[in-house]
């Protein structure tokens, strides 16, 4: 029976084991054969603050029109002279709802701006797959970024470091690399 190695176990901390064995790149439980890896980098993954606000004034703004549209059937009522008692409670409870939904949008857009950047190394591989993970210290993930591309033309290289795993909303932060294309024509560009 040939030696094969048993998955890492899942720690229960933040902290996550980042090892090369047997031309294999184990990042927790997760599997990338080195020769599918098409890049290995480390960068500074920072929030999406502006778009945080923006999001948060546009959020806001159809809030509003909606509780005022949401007022006209009692407004129009109050008018006729009419008992307007249902078209008020049917009007505060769509206010209630919009503050409800306001102070939600209020947390949302809090968790992004008081989010700190985050010092990342990513792995690509040949598909579409992406592993992050972080350090406190950049100078650390430089090194495993270092020990991976090396590992990856010396197929007799195996070691094993801890790293911290990422827990993040993509929407929240800029990931990947940012590139300006000026001129040309045909050009198709993917934000993220």
């Amino acid at each position: 029976m040939p030696d094969v190695p048993a998955p890492p176990r899942q720690p229960a901390s933040a902290s996550v084991d980042l090892r090369v064995s047997k031309r294999i790149l184990w990042i927790g439980a997760a599997v990338y054969p080195l020769h599918n890896i098409a890049r290995v980098y480390t960068f500074v993954m920072r929030p999406k603050r502006k778009e945080a606000v923006l999001r948060f004034l546009r959020y806001t703004a159809g809030l509003l029109l909606i509780g005022f549209f949401a007022m006209v059937p009692g407004l129009i009522a109050s008018s006729g002279g009419g008992d307007n008692s249902g078209a008020a409670g049917y009007v505060t409870v769509v206010w209630i709802a919009a503050l409800g939904l306001e102070i939600y949008f209020i947390v949302e857009l809090f968790s992004v701006l008081l989010a700190s950047d985050h010092h990342v190394l990513a792995v690509e591989t040949s598909g579409a797959s992406t592993a992050l993970v972080t350090s406190q210290n950049p100078q650390y993930l430089d090194q495993v970024v270092g020990q991976i591309s090396y590992a990856i033309d010396h197929p007799d290289t195996e070691f094993k470091v801890t790293v911290q795993s990422l827990h993040f909303s993509p929407k929240n932060y800029y990931f990947g690399d940012n590139v300006n294309m000026y001129g040309g024509s045909g050009n198709v560009g993917i934000s993220g």
